[in-house]
């Protein structure tokens, strides 16, 4: 498994993942909610790729992107030290610590970039990706009661969080 940072070229690949993770109902966008396009997706990878605290990762095995990861970060000054994380594992590679693999790297990546949190919410049902988080340090601050509308009821997320003290520690 390689883990790079994703190019414009891997825009349909990363599509591709993101709709078949869509499909499994745990992402905030539902199945087939949104279209996504090659060439305005590129053009976001760009847009990342010339961000301090924004990136885009992916996983790739035999050449083939599998998941991805997802840095959001922020540019005003009071908050350019935390980041939003989305992440998308395709199902049929679920299970084979691809995340874990991904979030270790994007850890790296955060300390080497001056990044001190990394954010993410997760629905509260979602009990796999919450254990995977938790496994990686993140903690739950807090519940966004009621925030999704999904199949008809409303569903709690967990907002959660990491903070980063310095080169290979945490807390």
């Amino acid at each position: 498994m390689i883990i790079r940072e994703a190019t414009r070229h891997d825009s349909e690949q990363i599509i591709a993942v993101m709709t078949n993770a869509e499909a499994s109902n745990f992402m905030l966008f539902g199945p087939g909610e949104r279209n996504l396009t090659h060439k305005p997706f590129g053009e976001y990878i760009d847009k990342l790729h010339h961000s301090q605290h924004s990136a885009l990762f992916v996983a790739e095995i035999d050449e083939q992107v599998v998941a991805y990861l997802i840095v959001q970060g922020n540019e005003p000054t009071r908050i350019a030290h935390r980041a939003y994380l989305v992440i998308g594992i395709h199902s049929d590679y679920r299970g084979r610590k691809i995340g874990t693999a991904l979030f270790h790297h994007v850890e790296n990546w955060a300390m080497d970039n001056g990044v001190h949190r990394l954010e993410l919410t997760v629905m509260e049902n979602n009990e796999s990706d919450v254990a995977l988080y938790k496994k990686m340090g993140f903690d739950i601050e807090g519940t966004k009661r009621d925030s999704l509308y999904v199949d008809g009821q409303y569903i709690n997320e967990y907002y959660m969080s990491k903070l980063l003290i310095g080169r290979g520690t945490s807390v």
